[in-house]
């Protein structure tokens, strides 16, 4: 793992055409890119639940044609887009960051895996509920002792009502077992969620980072990685409905997947890592209106109780985080 400072030189070292084709987000911007992404990650699960009832596929496979698909789908995108004299640059500064780009793409792998295992293990509800609740959690501690980011009053209680909300969301969603395996796997995922979200925000700091590049080249270590593991569960589903399953899974490389984290990506390395763990549980919250909207689940009064709790935090949260920006940009005009 590089430091701060060298990875700063990098970019100070950089050429113009460098310089010019990573352009730094706005805050704005990165408040809106991860609200998207968090939107369209609850989609995933809707998707997945089709392809599970039309065929035999398991979530190990699942995971890897996902991010299989995001990363053809992403790196063509990439080789259509004119870039002129960046191009070759782009290269060099891509084979310094490989390092980075592994890091992300291993964290990103447990984030994704241990989910699947903690869901198979103790349920869907008893295994979002740990990782998305001990993901805000990890992040803020993470970010306060690595990055120095202090979350404040404000930010605390946001966090905290955002967790609550997270409670009452999957409370209302009927028994389930806690089962201790399915517990641990779940805290791997959060682990890996956290350190993923981190290292993205820390190099981020730096200046000069390709969004683009990190999420493509990040897809293709998940892929790598997945590979073996869904070989030996079985690549190619036995299904009536192949129509509907490859649909699906275009759907889901393509949407939560390439978009989304393209779009992750680029926000978090701008936005304080509590705030993006925050917003990023528009996921449950989106997931949870498909649910009620398309899949005839009931609406109750938790249901209700917790999607308004999650998304007040995450506005109040995502508005400090734009009145702090503000004031720190007239600081520094002054």
């Amino acid at each position: 793992m590089s430091s701060v400072s060298s990875l700063s030189s990098a970019s100070t070292d950089a050429t113009p055409a460098v310089t010019t084709a990573l352009p730094r987000l706005s805050l704005g911007r990165g408040l809106v890119y991860l609200s998207v992404a968090g939107a369209a990650w609850g989609t995933a699960g809707a998707a997945a639940s089709l392809v599970f009832s039309a065929g035999d596929m398991g979530p190990v496979a699942l995971s890897f044609w996902r991010c299989a698909g995001g990363f053809l789908l992403l790196l063509a995108a990439r080789l259509v887009r004119p870039r002129g004299g960046a191009r070759t640059a782009a290269r060099g500064l891509l084979r310094r960051r490989a390092g980075r780009i592994t890091a992300i793409g291993l964290a990103l792998t447990v984030f994704q895996t241990a989910y699947f295992a903690a869901v198979e293990a103790t349920g869907l509800a008893v295994g979002t509920v740990v990782t998305l609740g001990a993901g805000p959690v990890l992040i803020a501690l993470g970010a306060r002792l690595v990055l120095g980011e202090r979350l404040g009053l404000g930010g605390l209680c946001a966090v905290g009502g955002a967790l609550a909300g997270l409670g009452v969301l999957f409370a209302g969603g009927g028994d389930a077992a806690v089962r201790p395996w399915g517990v641990a796997f779940a805290l791997a995922s959060a682990a890996g969620y956290a350190v993923m979200t981190l290292l993205t925000r820390w190099w981020g700091r730096a200046g000069g980072t390709d969004a683009s590049s990190t999420t493509v080249w990040s897809f293709a270590v998940v892929s790598l990685c997945l590979l073996p593991f869904a070989a030996a569960e079985g690549l190619v589903p036995h299904t009536a409905e192949p129509a509907r399953v490859l649909g699906c899974l275009l759907y889901i490389a393509a949407v939560p997947t390439a978009l989304a984290y393209a779009l992750y990506f680029a926000g978090a390395a701008v936005v304080r890592s509590a705030t993006v763990s925050v917003i990023m549980l528009l996921e449950p919250v989106s997931a949870t209106v498909i649910a009620v909207t398309a899949l005839g689940e009931e609406l109750n009064a938790a249901t209700v109780a917790g999607t308004l709790l999650m998304l007040a935090a995450v506005t109040g949260l995502a508005a400090a985080e734009a009145r702090a920006a503000a004031r720190a940009r007239q600081e520094g005009a002054a």
